[in-house]
């Protein structure tokens, strides 16, 4: 079938909006019509070759929701007519990853997302001159429709907006897995979180909903700080570690970083107490180092990585959606922005300029 898509055909070049050839679903697979796709942080960072090279053309596009319109052979836990959500790390359940409870990390997932393929090892995307497109993460929804794996289409309930139900599948599970998996922040605990973008504020409405006592937002922006203080945190501050540790003398008992600079993972390692653990989600540049000082890992301070969920991301995201459609976990107030396909690029612009938070197409 004929798709519109958005392709990236080289780093640090515009996204081209055009048509492209996508193959039917083949067994394991489903067709998805896509209803909404956020613009996040990761897109921008392939596009601006961020994450290494070999990876164009490729169809951007990783945190989505649609309905399904086909399914292939041995699929059945989804049928056409659903209301799906992606999940882009589709485990294999078998590698030794998945096997000591770490989904997000599967072997298998994780070599053939690097290489921009399905399951099989092939791209259902062709461009006109017979050339395959690469599939970012899998999902691909810059695009009309995706053909996915199974394991990337989890089931919704239908009275969740699709719109909102497209954020869940990044921004939700990654923050909410960073608190209650890889943290395991627990009732009444301090929490800092550096950076309130899209996973920023998405991490201090996941650390109100673990139970934290204290949570300080550390943002330029003002406006943003506004929205971290209505989706939970206790105090908001544009400003460094002193302006935290003078809300919290000593140090906090968990920081998250959201930004993906050295400046801001030392903020986040500088506010933390003795024996505590600063978690990292934002993406840094491939290339980029972090230091710390040496002396101060006496004090048992830690510095801890997380990605997507730090577990079973399509069961965390599964979990989301039935809170966000109960009312119990607010999504729609992250976004700032409704563009379509047309306008990903001028998404893209907001992004490195630090405009809004989250636009959704």
């Amino acid at each position: 079938m004929r798709i519109r898509a958005a392709v990236l055909h080289d780093y640090g070049e515009p996204l081209v909006v055009e048509e492209l050839e996508l193959a039917p679903p083949r067994a394991g697979e489903l067709l998805v019509r896509v209803a909404a796709a956020g613009v996040c942080h990761s897109d921008l960072h392939l596009a601006d070759g961020h994450l290494g090279p070999g990876r164009v053309p490729m169809v951007l596009g990783h945190e989505g929701a649609g309905v399904v319109e086909a399914v292939g052979d041995g699929v059945e836990h989804v049928a056409p007519g659903d209301h799906v959500a992606f999940c882009f790390v589709p485990a294999c359940g078998r590698c030794r990853a998945c096997a000591a409870g770490h989904r997000n990390l599967c072997e298998v997932a994780g070599e053939l997302a690097w290489a921009g393929m399905l399951l099989d090892g092939t791209s259902r995307l062709q461009l006109d001159d017979g050339r395959a497109v690469q599939h970012f993460n899998f999902v691909a929804c810059f695009a009309d429709s995706a053909v996915v794996p199974a394991a990337c289409a989890v089931p919704i309930p239908a009275a969740l907006p699709l719109w909102e139900a497209s954020l869940l599948g990044c921004g939700v599970v990654t923050a909410v897995g960073a608190v209650r998996n890889a943290a395991r922040v627990a009732v009444g605990e301090t929490v800092c979180v550096v950076g309130c973008g899209g996973v920023g504020l998405q991490l201090v409405a996941a650390a109100r909903l673990a139970g934290a006592g204290r949570i300080v937002a550390v943002e330029r922006d003002a406006a943003k700080r506004e929205l971290a203080l209505a989706r939970g945190a206790t105090d908001a501050v544009d400003g460094g570690a002193d302006a935290v540790l003078a809300l919290v003398p000593g140090g906090v008992d968990h920081a998250f970083e959201a930004v993906g600079s050295p400046a801001t993972i030392r903020l986040a390692w500088d506010v933390l107490r003795a024996g505590a653990t600063a978690t990292v989600v934002g993406i840094a540049p491939q290339g980029v180092e972090v230091a710390i000082p040496a002396l101060e890992l006496l004090s048992e301070k830690g510095l801890r990585g997380s990605y997507y969920g730090s577990g079973d991301a399509a069961a965390l995201l599964a979990s989301m959606a039935g809170l966000a459609a109960a009312g119990r976990f607010p999504v729609a107030d992250v976004v700032t922005h409704v563009t379509d396909l047309d306008g990903i690029e001028a998404a893209f612009g907001r992004l490195r300029r630090g405009d809004g938070v989250e636009s959704v197409g």
